[in-house]
């Protein structure tokens, strides 16, 4: 009966992730085109959406807690500040990247969190990583230099937001996963928090970057349409916010890097499809080289859990 028990717990523990990934992999692909979009379509202005999108995530959790989905902890503002920072960069850089790069170039200078968070957690966080694992690396980065170096809209600017956008992800991802088992709290408790605060931050800095009243600021005269476009995204970026907390405190940060490799070849599909985005065919072999390094990551981690199982089941 024991044995059941923890089968059935194992099951659901299982369709739990599986949900998870899965509303993570549609809200993630959504929010893309979306903010495409709406950058194509309307112009709206950049920071100015990251701030809508924060805005609804905070209300969305307020919502949550209202419905007892959640009770909310106190937390030390001072000890959120560092992701709340983050939290900011790692959206406007790599919404600022989107807007500045084909959607295939955006998607694929996102696979190099992967490298950058192994890294960060190397060399301050001391965890180790298994000699197959850093060798699925290779493919990954030669993937992502073929793409970037043959697509035809390569641009300095584009280039430097998505540095900056890769940099800042990766310590967010990082501190979002260090963060909830240093505070013990879960994704709802971190991120109500968290986006109140950063929804302030940014609240002072769009003056500065972008109209904020008339043609082209945040309460200009936009368009029904337009205006109903801008809280559709907000609302699939807080389910996109809400998953990343979810799935990274409880799995780890490289792992959700990984498996939202996997996006990229829907959105270079649909950048392609609805974009009219081109693609080379060397671009073509740095995407096929990048899938295979996902796959060879995929294989040799599932391994390694299956042998720590089998460990553990042996220990007398």
């Amino acid at each position: 009966m024991a044995a059941l028990a923890g089968v059935r717990g194992r099951v659901r523990e299982h369709g739990r992730l599986a949900g998870g990934l899965l509303l993570n992999l549609l809200a993630s692909i959504c929010i893309v085109f979306l903010n495409k979009w709406i950058y194509v379509r309307y112009g709206f202005p950049n920071v100015s959406l990251t701030l809508v999108h924060f805005v609804v995530t905070g209300l969305g959790l307020a919502g949550c807690h209202r419905l007892r989905l959640f009770a909310p902890r106190s937390l030390r503002p001072l000890a959120l500040l560092p992701l709340a920072l983050s939290f900011c960069g790692f959206v406007v850089f790599t919404n600022l990247s989107l807007q500045n790069n084909t959607i295939g170039t955006y998607q694929l200078a996102k696979a190099m969190t992967t490298p950058a968070i192994i890294l960060i957690q190397s060399l301050f966080y001391g965890k180790t990583f298994s000699a197959h694992v850093r060798l699925t690396l290779i493919p990954i980065t030669l993937g992502v230099i073929l793409n970037s170096y043959y697509d035809v809209k390569f641009n300095f600017r584009g280039l430097v937001f998505a540095t900056l956008g890769v940099l800042v992800t990766s310590l967010y991802q990082v501190w979002v996963g260090v963060k909830q088992h240093e505070l013990q709290v879960n994704s709802m408790q971190l991120l109500y928090y968290q986006a109140p605060m950063s929804s302030v931050m940014l609240l002072a800095v769009v003056p500065f970057f972008e109209p904020v009243f008339g043609e082209g600021g945040i309460f200009g005269p936009w368009s029904l349409s337009a205006v109903l476009m801008v809280l559709l995204s907000g609302v699939v970026a807080f389910m996109v916010n809400l998953s990343i907390y979810w799935i990274i405190g409880n799995t780890s940060p490289v792992t959700y890097n990984m498996f939202g490799h996997f996006k990229f070849c829907i959105t270079l599909c649909g950048g392609y499809l609805l974009f009219k985005d081109p693609l080379s065919i060397n671009q073509g072999l740095g995407i096929l080289c990048t899938l295979f390094g996902i796959l060879a990551y995929t294989h040799f981690k599932l391994s390694e859990q299956e042998g720590n199982k089998s460990k553990l089941v042996q220990r007398p």
